[in-house]
């Protein structure tokens, strides 16, 4: 079955770097995402009240982007990433986030539940 991909930009005052480490660690991630984050080399497992996620890092760039892939999702190209973009004339510092859903309606939920947990993020470090 294949997913709905969808991308969501989210303007942040935060240098990259500091982003970053919200993203990519498992204390950062503890901060806004994982009620607790354990990591075992390139394996990551979230926890959130009586549930337990586990995601590969695939790919990342330290201060730019980090790739994940949930465990649960092998048989498919679906992944969801953080990646911090900068506007090479302004110097403005976006979140961008790639993830998929099963279909449209999912993706709509996804995007809200998304832009929740970032308003927990830009609290958190005062952006």
């Amino acid at each position: 079955m294949s997913k709905v991909k969808f991308e969501l930009e989210i303007p942040v005052h935060a240098s990259p770097a500091l982003l970053y480490q919200y993203f990519a660690t498992p204390s950062g991630l503890e901060e806004w995402f994982a009620d607790k984050v354990n990591s075992r080399g390139k394996i990551i497992t979230f926890f959130w009240d009586d549930s337990e996620e586990e995601a590969t890092i695939v790919t990342k760039k330290a201060d730019e982007r980090i790739k994940y892939k949930w465990t649960e999702s092998e048989g498919d190209d679906s992944y969801f990433e953080f990646r911090v973009q900068v506007d090479a004339l302004t110097k403005d510092v976006s979140l961008m986030i790639t993830d998929f859903a099963d279909d449209e309606e999912a993706a709509e939920e996804a995007k809200m539940l998304w832009e929740n947990q970032i308003d927990e993020l830009r609290h958190l470090i005062g952006a």
